[in-house]
């Protein structure tokens, strides 16, 4: 409790000493509720990129900050969650599609594939300590109005990604999924599709295997340490990742649903170049697509074009110039049609 009030008196002084109108918390998942609550003491609004988990839990759910939604209607401040890539754009092409495209939603595939090679035995690409947790928990999706737990990496399909190719796909579970099936209570199944190359699972299960993984600490020599805090301490710093990184990232929406009565299939979906990212501003491809999402969505915010009092999910707003803008700022989208999901 005390190092929380620390963190909260820190963020409470920064804020005071230069009065920010918006605070962008992009790489603290740990530090949400904290820094919105010192965001609440200074009048000041938020948006952030990743949902809030606890340190000592691989537990995933938005419940927590959702919590805040009436504190910040009283404040008269606005709270925007899940800003990035995804969640954040592939939650606005969901909300385009249900306002351009579909009567009902009622599949929802989400597919991320990052098909680079930055030439590293093992690496991630952001935080080792976020990404270890993220894809080795059990996976889960939505369907038929409840939650479907399975085991992690179960359910797994080749799935063909535009100028890419055939890719092996993994079902996960991810935070988008939690606020897009409440918003968009038509929908029947929601899925997350994450790709991972063989060496990367093997790395993955010895991780597992010899308790690196782990979340809560050991005594080593005396000193109590994580392990997964270790791990994250050898293993390469994915801002460093982009020089020689190769390839590409395409991640979508694979949407079926309703549309004038009839059947109608939807794909949209933004293909990255790690090169290209690093030519232009020296981070690989999953450090642009995260970037250029939370700069947009703080112009829609600053342009009074995303702002009202209370906590909502980037879905819950307008997709239209958000949409249009990131055409504009390096990460252009496409649309197919009547197309096979594969799914």
């Amino acid at each position: 409790m005390g190092a929380t009030l620390d963190v909260i008196a820190k963020d409470v002084k920064i804020q005071v000493e230069f009065k920010p109108e918006l605070v962008i918390n992009v790489a603290l998942p740990y530090q949400d509720l904290t820094i919105m609550d010192a965001c609440l003491e200074c009048g000041v609004n938020y948006l952030d990129t990743a949902n809030y988990e606890p340190k000592d839990e691989a537990h995933f759910e938005y419940s927590w900050q959702w919590a805040y939604k009436e504190k910040f209607e009283k404040a008269g401040l606005t709270a925007i969650l899940g800003c990035g890539f995804d969640p954040g754009v592939t939650s606005v092409f969901t909300a385009y599609a249900a306002k351009h495209h579909f009567d009902e939603i009622h599949y929802l595939d989400i597919v991320d594939c990052n098909a680079g090679d930055h030439g590293k035995a093992f690496a991630t690409n952001f935080n080792p300590e976020i990404n270890i947790r993220e894809v080795t928990q059990k996976g889960k999706y939505w369907e038929n109005g409840a939650w479907v737990e399975t085991e992690p990496h179960e359910i797994h399909k080749p799935l063909t990604y535009p100028n890419i190719g055939p890719k092996e796909s993994y079902v996960i579970f991810h935070e988008e999924l939690e606020s897009l099936v409440k918003n968009f209570p038509t929908i029947k199944r929601a899925r997350f599709w994450m790709t991972f190359g063989q060496e990367y699972l093997t790395h993955l299960r010895v991780i597992q295997n010899i308790g690196m993984a782990r979340i809560d600490p050991v005594i080593y020599n005396g000193v109590e340490i994580v392990p997964i805090q270790f791990l994250k301490a050898v293993l390469p710093d994915p801002g460093e990742l982009g020089e020689n990184y190769t390839g590409e990232t395409s991640i979508g929406c694979r949407i079926k649903g309703i549309k004038d009565g009839k059947e109608a299939t939807y794909y949209i979906y933004n293909n990255c170049s790690h090169e290209a990212a690093y030519k232009e501003t020296g981070a690989q491809g999953v450090s642009y697509t995260t970037g250029v999402p939370a700069t947009i969505g703080a112009i829609m915010f600053m342009k009074g074009l995303w702002r009202k009092p209370g906590v909502y999910n980037v879905e819950e707003f307008n997709p239209d110039p958000f949409l249009e803008l990131l055409n504009k700022q390096g990460l252009p989208w496409h649309e197919l049609f009547h197309v096979d999901l594969e799914l």
